[in-house]
């Protein structure tokens, strides 16, 4: 009977219509949200870089990316607890899935130490590493231990988030966390209009964790019916910390990955350096949240069907979901190949603009890394994370050492930069995709084959907008908005014709039906 009643759960939810609905849903509420945080980010970061001057304003880049790579330190449980829901998504038993949010609490009460001490070890060194001078060792010192807390927060605040994605219901949050996003924009820009400068941003940032934690936690226990805490058992917080382990390393090397360019400019280069980085790659780096944000709309749903043992399903989503997410980076890097010198221009200053040549190796940074990030997400499903975390720290350990030598030792600048982290990431390009295949039964053969038509095409589309980039300029936003607009549907076009097989054609167009039919 328990049986009849679990099969007839898991069929509902993993119906084709309801996966493809939920993914389309979860996009749509990722992607207002970070179109949200796009839109006021072009109105709030030139005022910030004025009000505050090219040097504040990097060190403001570096300390975030410092508190990002030191927040792995709290054990990451909404992590572990997002993809255990999703694994469990099928089950009836929904005493464990509570069981499961008590278990998350206990590793963040666990792991509050270490996160303190590495706090700790950040507010009396960051002064030191970012080169300030003794009057600003006091204000880098104030504004790390704010950050510290704010991190010491979200490990918390995160949990409803966690429980709401690993449910694949993010979507149902539309609407609250866009209205938090435009709030906490205009405090941050209230603060510094009112002189309170990199301080005042601090406390705007654990102050708006807090409530997005609270928001977060009525959504999640009017939307989701199970949602509740209860005691957890020691077997069960022991599995949970061995596994928050596995993600606490991951959730580091993803920092390391993603965020430590900014630290290498900050400590090799220059906090002003960081400035002309951070805003070269502004439209880069919402290109990388946005895809990620279709990833995330999309894994609870594919989590669902590797927990129920539907490969033959699950390959063809993971099919999809990187042929959508090529598609949609390879266009998206042709369009600011060709418009990221008038854009930068418009909106902050032809003096930003680091060339060509840095573009280019930016957007192939964001290329790999949103491809590498699909697999990964995917091998996060299975919970079993060891093999693929170890690969994921080598890589890492090898992006840094070859960017660093790069930029510090060959003054390569951001083209330095970028090339090691582009060369370290190959290992993962390699790694993931092999383990994917030996879960998923696609032979790593078949699966490079398959990748050389898209490469190919990737390679010449860049090559050629970057060369053309530095020829073409506009004027006005009037003219650069439908002009990217246009690039980046006709790049698309061309990429979907040349680069996809009709296999993978057809398994897009059809995704893209059932999205807008269920809409």
């Amino acid at each position: 009977m328990q049986r009849t009643v679990l099969t007839r759960v898991t069929s509902r939810i993993l119906s084709d219509g309801s996966l493809t609905k939920k993914a389309s849903l979860n996009a749509v509420a990722g992607g207002v949200d970070q179109l949200a945080r796009f839109a006021v980010g072009l109105f709030v970061n030139p005022f910030l870089v004025s009000r505050l001057g090219d040097t504040a304003y990097g060190i403001w880049q570096v300390l975030q990316r410092l508190i990002g790579h030191a927040s792995p330190a709290g054990g990451r449980p909404g992590e572990a607890l997002k993809w255990t829901v999703a694994h469990e998504q099928a089950s009836p038993d929904r005493e464990r899935k509570r069981r499961q949010v008590g278990n998350a609490v206990a590793v963040w009460v666990l792991f509050l130490p270490f996160l303190a001490a590495v706090g700790a070890i950040l507010v009396w060194f960051s002064p030191a590493w970012l080169g300030v001078g003794p009057d600003a060792v006091p204000t880098v010192r104030l504004v790390t231990a704010i950050l510290v807390v704010d991190a010491v927060l979200f490990g918390l605040a995160y949990l409803p988030q966690s429980v709401l994605q690993g449910e694949n219901l993010g979507y149902k949050r539309l609407g609250l966390t866009t209205s938090l996003i435009f709030l906490a924009k205009g405090l941050v820009v209230g603060v510094v209009a009112l002189g309170w400068g990199l301080v005042g941003m601090a406390y705007v940032t654990a102050a708006m964790t807090v409530l997005t934690g609270l928001v977060y936690l009525h959504v999640c226990r009017t939307r989701v019916p199970w949602f509740g805490i209860s005691r957890p058992r020691a077997g069960e917080v022991r599995g949970f910390v061995r596994l928050s382990w596995w993600f606490l390393v991951w959730n580091l090397v993803m920092q390391l990955m993603q965020a430590s360019d900014v630290v290498v400019l900050g400590v090799a280069g220059s906090p002003a350096l960081v400035t002309t980085y951070a805003l070269a790659k502004y439209v880069p780096q919402a290109i990388t949240v946005a895809v990620a944000t279709l990833i995330f709309g999309i894994m609870p749903g594919l989590g669902g069907l590797i927990g129920a043992g539907d490969l033959e399903r699950a390959r063809r989503v993971r099919t999809e979901t990187l042929a959508l997410i090529w598609l949609l980076t390879t266009a998206a890097g042709a369009a600011v190949l060709l418009w990221e010198e008038s854009f930068l221009h418009l909106w902050v200053g032809a003096r930003y603009y680091p060339g060509a040549g840095a573009i280019l190796v930016v957007m192939l940074m964001v290329i790999q890394f949103a491809l590498i990030r699909t697999d990964a997400n995917i091998i996060d499903l299975t919970l079993n994370l060891r093999r693929k975390v170890l690969l994921g720290a080598l890589s890492a350990g090898v992006s840094l050492g070859l960017a660093w030598f790069l930029l510090a030792r060959l003054d390569l600048g951001i083209v330095g930069l970028g090339l090691g982290f582009v060369a370290g990431r190959s290992i993962l390009s390699v790694a993931y995709p092999s383990m994917i295949g030996r879960l998923l039964g696609v032979p790593f053969r078949r699966q490079l084959r398959a990748a050389v038509r898209p490469a190919l095409t990737t390679v010449a589309l860049l090559a050629a907008t970057a060369l053309l980039g530095p020829r073409v300029r506009v004027g006005s936003w009037f003219a650069l908005l439908p002009s990217a607009a246009a690039s980046a549907a006709a790049a698309a076009a061309l990429a979907y014709l040349v680069g996809l097989p009709e296999g993978s054609r057809r398994l897009v167009r059809n995704r893209v039906r059932r999205a807008v039919r269920l809409r």
